[in-house]
């Protein structure tokens, strides 16, 4: 699966959001997309799910654009994970699983036995079997975040945009959820992930793309990417990278007034 994205412009009458915006995201590769609120990640997103038609330049899968695509083939090929979910009743687990085999089977039809073997199978993989028969809303932040990768991976589309999925968890559960996505992206799933934390995409990501005033402000692997001088334009924080012993880098922040302790 190839997510090509060529010179894409979007803007809201006169206020512009995104600008001449091209990537390439190969199979199996995961890639970290962060910028500050408000930079148009999440209307990057829109555009990649064919829920905003940009105004120019075009979004390309395995090399048709996805205009050209129905609602059903694009289920088939992108699986999107929002940040949080809120559904209207408390639907149990399975039954939010099965939503994601919807394009799998015919409109208005009840989930055959196909359907639901792959959502029981998707629970039983992220380890989330004994949850089945839980009310959705009534698990923690953690679990329910879950329950929302089982559901795209019920969906069996091999593209996972995942839209700030650890945005509202606690630091225990945010690793817990970016290890599965790590896991899926080792079985050879594409994934698509924003985050405000860099140290994300430094323990995650094969590669960055860094969204600001309206571009792409800097593209390519973390280490060679993620300076503190691109942290400061995105986030007007000053920081420093830190690798200790040919390990993974890390940001720490210089607060001021502190001295840092190495």
């Amino acid at each position: 699966m190839t997510l090509e994205v060529r010179h894409l412009n979007f803007a809201q009458g006169n206020h512009r959001i995104l600008q001449d915006i091209s990537f390439s995201l190969e199979t199996g590769r995961f890639f970290a997309l962060l910028g500050p609120n408000g930079a148009g990640k999440s209307t990057l997103f829109r555009c990649l799910l064919g829920l905003e038609r940009p105004e120019s330049g075009e979004v390309l899968l395995n090399r048709e654009r996805i205009e050209k695509k129905s609602p059903q083939e694009l289920a088939r090929q992108i699986a999107y994970i929002p940040q949080i979910h809120y559904p209207t009743f408390n639907y149990t687990v399975l039954d939010m699983v099965l939503m994601g085999t919807a394009a799998q089977g015919r409109e208005w039809s009840a989930p055959n036995n196909t359907q639901r073997q792959a959502a029981e199978e998707a629970l039983e993989r992220l380890g989330l079997g004994p949850l089945r028969r839980r009310g959705f809303r009534h698990l923690s932040g953690g679990e329910q975040q879950l329950i929302l990768i089982a559901r795209a991976l019920a969906q069996k589309a091999a593209l996972l945009i995942l839209d700030e999925p650890t945005a509202n968890l606690d630091y225990g559960n945010q690793l817990r959820v970016l290890l599965q996505v790590k896991e899926l992206n080792k079985e050879g799933y594409s994934i698509l992930l924003s985050t405000h934390n860099p140290d994300h995409a430094f323990l995650f990501a094969d590669r960055v793309l860094a969204l600001h005033d309206t571009r792409l402000a800097a593209e390519g692997p973390p280490p060679e990417v993620l300076t503190p001088k691109l942290i400061a334009t995105l986030y007007g924080i000053q920081v420093e990278i830190h690798q200790k012993d040919q390990g993974l880098p890390h940001c720490v922040p210089v607060l001021p007034g502190a001295s840092i302790r190495r």
